[in-house]
């Protein structure tokens, strides 16, 4: 890590996000407690992480998207009965906790199931629940959606959504799914190679750095891009575009806010012929890339 440093105002959902390698998830590690920094400090509500580790993760919870803290045999409210004792909840804190996430995140239906038996959206579900028992102050939520159908993603989110606006949980939010980010958090921390990058407002990054699509499509042409001269055509910068192809397939990333997307389909369209198209968001890593060349050009 290199200097990265950041505030959370309590009640924020906060997007900390990046490229695979960033340094996100030894960030998280460092500010859950699991790991000691080797300079610098971690302070959360009034609290070291390692110094002060009993009393603080009892004011803190922790979901780790391709892990689980559940009994993989036991029952899921059994599980949830075992948690209780750990963190100490009394009994009528622990059924005020359990008909609030019960609403929020519907763990009827499956409450009773071994927790081997639950599908990817419900144990999700379950381990955020297992996570908010004993009503912590601060939630990290690292990659809460993975693998999660766009149905279920909806869900969660909706669930975060709700935990942080009725209880003003402080939500720490890693995630690639930029979707995630969007819909949750005004404001992101981007990290890369172990450097804060960027920390603000989506609405300035985008502002700052363009909005990112990506144009995909399928084109039988071989000679498609020579004969597709975006560049030329349209006037864009170097960084304002990206080509590639792969077979059939052809790629193309390019700023929207200095080209619509209604006037690349057009050109595109009307130049060679297609079998099939599309356009999404760039990705962290292309968002990132962008950041960074224009950061290194304007410093050289």
């Amino acid at each position: 890590m290199d200097d990265i440093s950041f505030d959370v105002p309590k009640g924020e959902i906060l997007g900390f996000i990046g490229p695979n390698g960033a340094g996100k998830s030894t960030v998280i590690k460092m500010l859950t407690g699991i790991l000691t920094p080797t300079s610098g400090e971690c302070i959360i509500n009034g609290q070291n992480p390692t110094k002060n580790r009993k009393s603080y993760v009892k004011e803190i919870g922790v979901v780790f998207g391709q892990r689980t803290q559940l009994w993989w045999d036991l029952p899921l409210r059994e599980t949830y009965a075992v948690l209780k004792e750990i963190y100490e909840v009394a009994d009528s804190d622990y059924k005020k906790r359990m008909a609030f996430l019960n609403e929020v995140l519907e763990l009827d239906d499956f409450i009773t199931s071994p927790v081997r038996t639950l599908s990817l959206g419900q144990r999700m579900r379950a381990d955020i629940a297992a996570s908010m028992l004993h009503n912590p102050k601060v939630l990290f939520l690292d990659e809460p959606t993975i693998g999660l159908d766009v149905v279920v993603k909806d869900n969660i989110r909706k669930a975060i959504e709700k935990i942080n606006a009725e209880e003003q949980t402080t939500v720490i939010l890693t995630t690639h799914d930029l979707a995630d980010i969007e819909l949750l958090s005004k404001r992101i921390v981007m990290v890369d190679k172990g450097k804060n990058v960027f920390d603000g407002k989506i609405a300035d990054l985008k502002s700052k750095y363009g909005q990112v699509r990506e144009l995909v499509f399928v084109c039988d042409d071989k000679k498609a891009l020579d004969k597709l001269s975006y560049k030329s055509h349209f006037k864009f910068h170097d960084d304002d575009i990206l080509t590639e192809t792969d077979g059939p397939s052809v790629k193309v990333r390019f700023n929207s806010a200095a080209v619509p997307v209604s006037e690349m389909l057009t050109y595109t369209l009307n130049t060679v012929t297609v079998k099939d198209i599309n356009v999404k968001d760039a990705d962290i890593e292309e968002i990132i890339r962008r950041l960074y060349k224009r950061e290194v050009g304007a410093n050289e």
